[in-house]
């Protein structure tokens, strides 16, 4: 069987994707998966990583500020939905899988018109705008929240859960004793978490440098010099660790005690199926607000803390320093996070999309 899987522009469309490969070919080992991502997007590095073949398109966003500026966005269009194309000719799958991104538009759009079933798989509890514009073409549609009948048609909904890093329960923790603070703003870093890290490590809040807790900072590429200077202008404290990007999320999710996060889906299903107390920081940037969405969907149930981004600079790290100091407080937010866990979900959207082929 030979299988397209498109989508992308963050870890929160790539890990899923991926993870929905890695759970066909576990199925199949026999199966031919190709990737069809955006050109200079996160995921032409990351999938060919994780040992897939992908070929870029060079389609982008709409300009929503400068509508004028679309025309060549147009043309980017077009060249991208030729290109899909050949190549949906020349691998000729079985199955589309598109897990959401501009890259996802072009070729699930393309697949469906060429007749190839189309499986969707939306992560957010608020539908992204490339799913929702090709809901009526798809075959099925995989969620992770209940209630997303409000974006697709019921009898294609399937409830699934986010698909997560398969390894990501093989890690092993530290044994020092002190708390574990995790600190992610997701793959391409969070602008205000690290303002609120920069103002706490150089004393305009209460200082977190002398305290007995392990941190470890994840600050995204764009931010790293600014944070990283910002470590050593405060005398390199020892026990915080400043990374641009963490390879090792296994290890690292094992030995938090504490996690501060966006509220993403991929992390927020990670964060759910290992239990793991967080303060959530929904980003204020993303399409109808549905990182709040997502948070929401948790601290309604107790299963999270919710610091709203334009509180993050006064408030985060002291709220993360109360808390991690609450056992009673970590461990329900632990009992509650696990309670909301969608288990084995790549595997059960592994099968449907296999269900689709044999069809």
């Amino acid at each position: 069987m030979k299988y397209l899987i498109s989508g992308g522009g963050t870890g929160g469309h790539i890990f899923p994707a991926v993870s929905i490969a890695n759970a066909l070919k576990e199925a199949d080992k026999e199966a031919d998966i190709l990737f069809v991502g955006a050109l200079g997007r996160m995921e032409m590095e990351r999938v060919p990583q994780a040992g897939y073949k992908i070929i870029g398109l060079p389609v982008r966003g709409f300009n929503r500020a400068q509508p004028w500026k679309n025309i060549s966005v147009l043309w980017d269009l077009m060249r991208s939905l030729i290109r899909v194309r050949k190549i949906i000719r020349d691998f000729k799958p079985q199955v589309g899988v598109g897990v959401g991104g501009y890259a996802s538009g072009a070729a699930m759009w393309m697949a469906a018109k060429m007749g190839i079933p189309i499986l969707l798989q939306e992560q957010n509890g608020f539908a992204g705008v490339t799913n929702k514009l090709l809901k009526d073409k798809a075959a099925k549609i995989c969620v992770a929240y209940p209630g997303m009948e409000r974006f697709f048609p019921a009898d294609k909904i399937i409830l699934t859960g986010n698909p997560v890093r398969q390894n990501l329960t093989t890690g092993t923790r530290r044994k020092d004793g002190h708390p574990s603070l995790l600190i992610i703003g997701g793959s391409l870093g969070a602008r205000t978490i690290n303002e609120a890290m920069i103002a706490a490590i150089s004393g305009q809040q209460p200082a977190i440098s002398n305290q007995k807790i392990h941190i470890v900072w994840q600050t995204g590429k764009a931010y790293y010099e600014r944070c990283q200077a910002a470590w050593e202008a405060a005398g390199c404290p020892a026990n915080i660790e400043v990374h641009d990007f963490l390879s090792d999320m296994p290890d690292r999710y094992a030995q938090a005690d504490l996690i501060i996060s966006r509220a993403g889906a991929s992390s927020i299903s990670e964060i759910c199926l290992l239990g793991k107390p967080a303060i959530l920081v929904p980003s204020p940037n993303v399409a109808e607000d549905h990182q709040t969405h997502n948070a929401m969907a948790l601290v309604n149930r107790e299963a999270a803390v919710l610091v709203k981004d334009v509180e993050a600079a006064d408030k985060l790290i002291p709220t993360a320093l109360t808390l991690i100091q609450d056992n009673r407080q970590l461990e329900s937010l632990h009992t509650h996070a696990l309670a909301l866990a969608e288990r084995d979900s790549a595997k059960r959207i592994a099968e449907e999309v296999i269900a689709l082929a044999n069809s």
